[in-house]
Formats: C-alpha cells, structure tokens, sequence
C-alpha cells in the first residue's frame, strides 16, 4: 500500500518552509533527518509545553516571545520544528512529519508532564502527539484545522497521487481529526478568530463539538489568522496560563 502523504506533490503544495534557523537549537534525530528545534527549560524536571508552529513560519519566529511568556509561567518551552524547515535537514514529507512526532515527544519528556500546542497546521501535529501518546497532560489548538485532508485536497487531487482506493482510504484515516480529539480526554483549549480568512472559524466549532475531554472554545472578535495572538494578547495568553494551570496548579 503506498504511503500518498509523502507524495512530493503535497509537500511542494502544501508546505511552505522558512529557512532561517533558531538562535538556539536543539536538536532532534528522527528518520533521515536532523530537526533543528528549540528548548528553553526553567526547570530540568518539570512540566514542558510542546509547540508545533504553523505553514511559512519556523521555530526562529517564536524565540523571544513565546519562551518568555512560558518560562514566566513556570514551564520549559520545546519549540519543535519540521523536516525541511528552519535549520532541520530532509524534506516536509507529511507522512513522515507524522511519524517524527513521536521522537519530538520522547525528547520532550513523560507524556504526562506535557501540554502540546498546535497552531494551524501545527494542530495536524499536535492531535497526532495526544493520538499516540494519550496521556499527555494537556492540549492547546490554535486556528486550528478540523479536516486537513480537505485542504490537502484543495491543492493536489486524488488522481495526481496516484494510489488506490484502498489507499485513500487509508489516508482518510490517517488523517481523522475528528476520531483523534475524540479519543483524547485531556483537558482542552480551543482558540480561534471570527475573522479568519485562512482557517474558518468552522473548524474551531467542529473541533469543539469532537473534543472528548473538558474543553474550552475561545471565539475572539478580533485580528485574523496570523494576528490573532497580537491582537487578543491578554486575553490568548490568559487562556493558555488556565489550561497550564488546570494541568500542573501552581502553589
């Protein structure tokens, strides 16, 4: 059965790989490739924040700002990076960026002591963390995709592929957001603009209406999807300190 998501036709449709590397790294082996992520701990034994970026940005994008705000907090920060992106070797393959989520989360840390942040299409990584690992501790999505095989499919259609029913079906599956944030109970953080025109806040009322564990939608009334964060700072960022909260309560 052919593995269609790692098509290179997706990858050069689909994925839109910044070059500039993290001012510092840390670096993940995973199949094939090196990933040049971002670590900024606090505290060696404490509880960690798994962030997993969105399409034309890299870990670079998120150093200084991000870190600061979570280490404040309390938690170490693990900026991950894709194949392909930032200072990583290998190519943005899908089906192997899904795979090395796996080895992102083992350097990270016990599941359990880990919240996973995605945002856009960060969140097709990290649903696939509390997929396979799901224990951990906490999950964050912002402007967040409910169905990434209908993206996918707005870019490269089936017949270019090339595979079988059997494999689409396969891929379907592989790719079932609904089935993955069902399946975890964790507590839950849902963060998205009315007004974003890349990502419709659809998504956001899907991915609510799937998630299996307690969990908190956060509709903002203003900025779009690459402002969203700037234009709502206090109220995204206190959103994100209550879901941290909730996980690991601080004395």
């Amino acid at each position: 059965m052919a593995d269609l998501l790692n098509n290179p036709l997706i990858a050069a449709r689909y994925f839109f790989p910044g070059g500039r590397s993290p001012a510092s790294r840390f670096d993940v082996a995973v199949d094939g490739a090196i990933l040049a992520c971002g670590l900024h701990r606090v505290d060696p034994d404490g509880f960690t924040v798994v962030h997993f970026h969105g399409n034309g940005e890299v870990v670079a994008d998120w150093q200084g700002t991000l870190d600061r705000f979570i280490n404040g907090l309390g938690w170490d920060l693990l900026l991950a990076e894709y194949r392909g992106y930032g200072g990583s070797t290998g190519a943005p393959l899908l089906g192997r960026m899904l795979d090395d989520v796996a080895e992102v989360i083992a350097a990270a840390g016990p599941p359990e002591k880990l919240v996973v942040m995605g945002r856009s299409v960060g969140s097709i990584f990290a649903l696939e963390a509390v997929s396979r690992f799901p224990t951990i501790g906490g999950l964050i999505l912002e402007s967040a995709i409910a169905d990434p095989l209908e993206r996918i499919l707005l870019r490269v259609s089936p017949r270019e592929l090339g595979g079988s029913r059997e494999d689409v079906a396969a891929l379907e599956e592989r790719l079932d957001h609904r089935a993955k944030i069902a399946g975890f109970t964790g507590p839950t953080l849902i963060l998205h603009t009315r007004f974003d025109g890349l990502v419709d806040v659809s998504h956001a009322l899907r991915l609510r209406k799937w998630a299996g564990g307690d969990t908190t939608l956060r509709l903002f009334d203003r900025g779009d999807h690459n402002s969203i964060l700037w234009e709502n700072t206090d109220d995204y960022l206190a959103a994100i300190t209550d879901l941290l909260d909730t996980v690991r309560p601080r004395p």
